[in-house]
């Protein structure tokens, strides 16, 4: 029988009511829950699944027996230290809590049950490529789909990105009046080139917030474009800018359910893989704390909007630390990373700070001047050797 193994007290020299102690524990106890054992002077408990109230109740039921030695006290707080468990019934496990239930014919019963059904039978290259010197940590001004048509297939590990938010704002250059049928089209060819340029197992995350006002869901609009390209949703983030007091103030039918207009105080990041769930990189090259990575992987994250659009004159950018926690999550460091609608430079400026290399394209001198000034001012943080 398999147990989780504490040394309680070492080199015991003269038993002073050991061995009643361990003949006390041991039937009170059962050998699928804990038992006591006197191994070449040193005693030890053995543990496979108990209920630490049971054992507060034996200490205190027994403090007769209990006070000839300074078992008791030591037997509690080792098996509090144990922070690992899994919990069943109330009762703590120490064996075999974290290993995977077997499952036999695991792949035969994953196709069975359609795994990303829609992304199947694709034609995607599982070649990658290095990115040109010419494209590598740069900023480019320019039409992001003429630039983008200049890049070789699978060199990107990243795109993150934010469509243009030209819809009921104001674009100082650019003028995007645009149809909304036109809109999408337009968009879906430069994301048509993100996915060519994209490495096999690289991922492609969207910033993106529903026109709520003319009543489009965006996030859907563009989600269902990817889903049909095959590439494979492997989640969605929820990002929480506790912005309460929200852009819009119209109420729609006030007080009444005729019709009402929701408020929302979130935007959505929606996450696609091209060919395969998992991105390969090196151990060394992982930059995201264990503790960062509990947090990360919920996908609701409280962050802030940005407070210095003014100071940049961008009417819509989101937060470093948004890109920064979907870099760390995401990618390795030295992945290459695009943003094809950079405007200021937030994602390049982020991807030069943690170690990747980065591109940057948008079509407004103003903000890729800004852009390059901004990124070329960050500094690397535990540059790489």
């Amino acid at each position: 029988m398999e147990y989780k193994e504490i040394l309680i007290k070492k080199n015991i020299t003269h038993l002073n009511g050991e061995e009643n102690i361990l003949s006390v524990f041991n039937n009170f106890f059962t050998d699928q829950e804990a038992q006591l054992k006197l191994n070449n002077n040193n005693i030890y408990l053995f543990l496979k699944e108990i209920d630490i109230e049971k054992v507060k109740y034996f200490i205190n039921s027994h403090k007769n027996v209990l006070k000839e030695s300074d078992i008791a006290n030591k037997l509690l707080v080792s098996i509090e230290s144990i922070k690992s468990y899994g919990l069943n019934n109330g009762k703590r496990n120490y064996v075999d809590y974290n290993k995977e239930r077997k499952v036999g014919n695991r792949k035969q019963k994953v196709q069975n049950r359609g795994i990303y059904y829609y992304a199947q039978n694709n034609d995607f290259s599982r070649k990658n490529n290095e990115i040109p010197k010419e494209f590598e940590n740069k900023i480019i001004c320019g039409d992001s789909l003429k630039v983008l048509k200049k890049i070789p297939d699978n060199c990107i590990d990243l795109v993150f990105t934010s469509p243009p938010y030209n819809f009921g704002l104001e674009y100082s250059d650019n003028p995007d009046d645009k149809k909304w049928k036109k809109y999408f089209e337009q968009l879906f060819e430069i994301f048509d080139e993100t996915i060519r340029i994209l490495k096999y197992g690289g991922r492609i995350i969207v910033n993106v917030q529903p026109l709520f006002s003319d009543y489009i869901p965006s996030h859907h609009i563009i989600s269902n474009y990817f889903m049909q390209r095959k590439m494979i949703w492997k989640g969605e983030i929820l990002w929480e800018k506790n912005n309460y007091n929200c852009k819009y103030t119209a109420w729609g039918s006030w007080k009444s359910p005729s019709s009402p207009y929701l408020k929302y105080t979130w935007e959505f990041l929606e996450i696609f893989s091209k060919g395969d769930l998992k991105h390969n990189g090196e151990n060394k090259n992982i930059d995201i704390s264990a503790e960062e990575f509990k947090k990360f992987v919920v996908a609701k994250w409280s962050i802030a909007p940005e407070r210095d659009m003014k100071k940049y004159g961008h009417p819509a950018m989101f937060s470093e630390k948004l890109v920064e926690q979907a870099l760390k999550l995401f990618s390795f460091k030295n992945d290459i990373i695009l943003d094809p609608f950079n405007g200021v430079g937030t994602t390049t400026t982020v991807a030069k700070r943690l170690n990747r290399r980065y591109l940057g394209i948008d079509i407004s001198d103003k903000y890729s001047d800004i852009a390059i000034e901004r990124t070329n001012s960050a500094i690397i943080e535990n540059k790489l050797l």
